[in-house]
């Protein structure tokens, strides 16, 4: 998956920080969430702006243990 079609960063939007392409959801946010214990359904259900694609573009963001 290229994250790029599904993450924008844009300095007039949430200060810069990486989005979901199209809201003003942080990549840190859902990271946040799911490292707090949601789980991704639960995610999806709270911000149904969201899809399992941009969810996975978010987790493809974290780096790699060792790089």
């Amino acid at each position: 998956m290229d994250y790029r079609q599904r993450i924008a960063i844009d300095p007039l939007i949430r200060s810069g920080k990486p989005c979901v392409r199209g809201t003003r959801i942080t990549v840190g946010d859902v990271l946040d969430y799911l490292g707090g214990g949601m789980t991704m359904a639960e995610v999806l259900e709270d911000f149904p702006d969201l899809t399992a694609e941009d969810i996975q573009a978010c987790l493809s963001l974290l780096p790699v243990n060792g790089s």
